[in-house]
């Protein structure tokens, strides 16, 4: 940096030492100083239309990369209307960096009334994050980015908030030299491999409980499973990691009790790279882990919460997952194949006749989406059944707001989705209701001319929620909304727009979405008279 360089630009140019080639915010009266950064940069800034579109875009451009997403974030409200996303992501384990300002060191805490002031951003995000930090002097900025990518290479991925006073930030630049080294994940110790491989060589009804951990390791991940005969069941996170068409998958059923019963019998559990705690994925207090559990995960405080191991091991899971497969004799019993076959065929069928709509719209969507597409999803019952079913043959190509369950996720994250995967056909799946969250975001998927295909499930109303107020003898409130015409709304942001009558238009609308010179708005109602019987 040269002598007359701000801090503001020190923080851009750091952003480029770790690789960050997209950050996504709003430019606001505290963060010209990292504008100013921005306009020489390499880094490609997307304008979003609110600070939670600019969150949930980061999550997915970090699960679509495995790169951590970026914000850009003023202070007070800008960082508070990414709360949300940055919950999300904390719940779900995603890399990402909140850059934001905040007052000027001599106005922190004081309450006296500057604009955009909390009494503590940073007590606001810890909660929040892997860690919140204010730099009060410049040359304290280089460490926090170390540490940041220290959390997001080497340990539980999360996000990390660094804020940087008015003052410093307009202040002289620190020398920021060369990123630091990049860190490895912890490698698994010898002995307590030793250890869970001679509970693996006894066993004869192995399974293995994947979760998100294990994301970008699925080729150790199949090679341990089909050299002990072990059935994989994955978490929603995990989805693609290890093949649904695999003769061996379960799937991510763990919530059904037909999944739950082959997971009783089960005389050795491997749980990689999850809390096996995720309401999401069980519905059930907890899971009937009956035969030994060997727990592996980066997260030191995962690996002995709510049920306790026969054998912990702290450390990466592909990494552990490969010695083990290494280490271990074979198979001593095989789950039959057919059984799994034949548990998968049971699930299907015991499905109830809303989900057989789903299942006949997902199967459309599953016949014109490559193989390697990316499905972006948001919480509405046509996800829920997709989270369960939907064949994901790769990993990184299912993003569903598991653990903190939030409405408007689905298109700002296929939009992250789309700028980190250009070249990977990207679709979103929302609903009625949680479209109108976020729905602000068409506008800069129009203006980036981004071709992707938004999947509109409109029941016009909050569906699950009404379902479970009918199922408890409640009467319905608040539930029955007036919703606009989204064909007129998607036309108004400049939108190609689609209202199916069959399953070949609908496949047809997906296909042309896929080569348009823009978004597609592709509404299928719930009571369409093609998903009957």
């Amino acid at each position: 940096m040269t002598s007359n360089e701000t801090c503001g630009q020190a923080a851009i140019a750091l952003l480029e030492r770790y690789g960050v080639d997209t950050v996504f915010g709003m430019p606001g009266v505290h963060t010209l100083e990292l504008y100013r950064g921005l306009v020489n940069s390499r880094i490609r800034h997307v304008s979003v239309r609110h600070e939670q579109g600019a969150g949930f875009m980061a999550d997915g451009y970090a699960r679509a990369s495995g790169k951590p997403g970026v914000c850009v974030l003023i202070s007070g409200p800008g960082l508070t209307n990414a709360a949300t996303p940055i919950g999300q992501a904390f719940s779900d384990s995603v890399p990402m960096l909140i850059l934001s300002s905040v007052a000027a060191t001599p106005d922190l805490g004081k309450g006296r009334g500057r604009l955009h002031e909390l009494t503590s951003q940073q007590a606001a995000m810890a909660p929040l994050t892997a860690f919140s930090r204010t730099i009060l002097r410049s040359e304290q900025l280089p460490a926090a980015y170390a540490d940041a990518f220290q959390v997001f290479e080497a340990s539980r991925p999360r996000p990390v908030h660094i804020e940087v006073p008015l003052d410093v930030l307009a202040g002289p630049a620190p020398d920021i030299g060369n990123r630091m080294a990049r860190r490895a994940p912890q490698p698994p110790d010898s002995a307590s491999v030793a250890k869970a491989a001679g509970l693996i060589d006894r066993s004869t009804r192995p399974v293995i409980l994947a979760g998100g951990g294990i994301v970008d390791h699925g080729n150790a991940l199949v090679a341990l499973a089909e050299k002990i005969g072990a059935v994989v069941i994955p978490t929603i996170a995990a989805k693609g990691a290890f093949p649904d068409t695999h003769p061996l998958s379960l799937n991510a059923t763990l919530s059904f009790p037909q999944t739950q019963e082959f997971l009783a019998r089960a005389d050795l559990v491997i749980a990689v790279g999850t809390e096996l705690g995720g309401e999401a994925d069980v519905w059930i207090d907890r899971l009937p882990v009956r035969g030994k559990l060997i727990r592996i995960d980066i997260d030191p405080d995962a690996l002995n919460r709510d049920y306790r191991p026969d054998v912990a091991i702290l450390a990466d899971g592909g990494a552990t997952l490969s010695a083990l497969a290494a280490a271990v004799s074979g198979a001593n019993g095989r789950i039959d194949p057919v059984e799994v076959a034949e548990l998968r065929v049971r699930l299907i069928d015991s499905q109830p006749a809303l989900q057989k709509k789903h299942l006949r719209l997902l199967s459309a969507l599953r016949q014109v989406l490559p193989a390697d597409g990316i499905v972006a999803t948001d919480m509405t019952q046509l996800a829920y059944t997709g989270s369960y079913f939907f064949p994901c043959e790769h990993p990184r190509s299912w993003f569903h707001p598991v653990g903190y369950g939030t409405l408007g996720y689905g298109l700002p994250s296929a939009i992250g989705a789309k700028i980190a995967q250009p070249d990977r056909a990207v679709v979103s799946i929302v609903g009625d209701a949680g479209l109108l969250f976020t729905v602000q975001e068409l506008a800069t998927a129009v203006e980036l001319r981004l071709p992707m295909a938004i999947l509109l499930w409109n029941n016009d109303a909050l569906g699950q929620i009404a379902e479970g107020m009918n199922e408890r003898g409640i009467p319905e409130i608040g539930v029955r909304l007036r919703n606009p015409d989204y064909m007129k709304l998607g036309e108004a942001f400049g939108c190609h727009t689609a209202r199916p009558g069959s399953l070949a238009a609908f496949q047809a609308a997906l296909q042309a979405a896929f080569s348009a010179d823009g978004p597609t708005l592709i509404e299928v109602r719930e009571d369409s008279a093609f998903l009957a019987d």
